[in-house]
């Protein structure tokens, strides 16, 4: 018997034997991820965060508009604590659900995906808005070409947000600027340098917003503004620039997460329009979980 006869007569019976064997482990797999009843599994609860943010109305407003989410809650707890969490659950391969979004560096360090939202109630793709105080044109106009000017893409964010898990937001915001000097050049166009005059910029204490804050601020450094942020709750965020306490954001999530927000000041602040495109909110949950939409959720009877 020549080698090739030798190793297909070894060999075969074991390749047969292997496959089957990968076979039933597969079959036992798919089994075992068809039979999870998800919805008990994470106890029909939504983890969240922060009461205030645009995210958590938007949740609760999903909870109460899917028939199948009846009896379901949504765990208020903060973004931090939601994280520890996700992490916990993803060591233990177990089931959760969180409110999350996009841009955002969990996305990076962990496998998950958005549930397909059929409703809408969620949000379709937003963006992040500059907005100013009225009156700001004429008061600072250097200020008001580069805030017009500034924007950016969802990979500029992310790799801030990334690198600022490793050190602080404003050492990685200096360093993409460093690395993306066209950007900045382009942002800062035909606009004048001015000597120490003071700008406040309000933000939202979540990372996204940081990121964008640090690069503004920075930017407006360089021109010669001497520049105060302030991270507040969104609805103090367009309180401040509606009564002229602050001059500018660009942070807004917009047209959901802050819309009700934007809807009510809307006449008294100024809408520069999208400075980042593509964000997006959902129901989040790790890949090894079988189930793509909120619809296949169950409801807690």
């Amino acid at each position: 018997m020549n080698k090739l006869k030798l190793l297909l007569a070894l060999g075969l019976p074991s390749i047969f034997l292997l496959t089957a064997c990968g076979n039933g482990s597969t079959e036992n797999s798919e089994e075992t991820q068809e039979d999870i009843n998800y919805s008990e599994e994470v106890n029909y609860t939504v983890t969240g965060i922060e009461p205030g943010a645009g995210i958590t109305e938007t949740a609760h407003n999903t909870l109460d508009s899917y028939d199948n989410l009846a009896g379901w809650e949504l765990e208020e707890s903060s973004t931090a604590g939601m994280l520890a969490q996700l992490d916990t659950a993803i060591k233990s391969e177990e089931p959760i659900i969180v409110t999350g979004w996009i841009p955002h560096h969990k996305f990076i360090e962990y496998d998950l995906k958005m549930l397909e939202d059929p409703q809408g109630t969620m949000g379709e793709g937003e963006a992040a808005h500059t907005i100013t105080r009225l009156g700001l044109k004429e008061d600072m106009p250097s200020a008001y070409e580069l805030l017009d000017a500034f924007n950016w893409e969802l990979d500029d964010m992310q790799e801030i947000m990334y690198e600022a898990q490793d050190t602080d937001i404003e050492t990685a915001a200096s360093d993409w600027l460093d690395d993306n000097q066209d950007k900045v050049d382009e942002w800062t166009e035909n606009v004048d340098e001015v000597n120490d005059e003071e700008i406040e910029i309000v933000s939202m204490p979540w990372e996204g917003e940081q990121a964008s804050a640090a690069v503004v601020e920075q930017v407006l450094s360089d021109s010669g503004y001497e520049v105060t942020v302030t991270e507040v709750d969104p609805a103090i965020l367009f309180e401040s620039l509606a009564s002229s306490s602050a001059d500018a954001t660009v942070a807004p999530a917009l047209p959901v997460t802050q819309g009700h927000l934007y809807d009510k000041h809307e006449d008294e602040i100024v809408d520069l329009g999208p400075n980042l495109e593509g964000l997006q909110n959902g129901f989040v949950v790790p890949e090894y979980m079988d189930i793509d939409s909120i619809e296949e959720l169950e409801p807690n009877e």
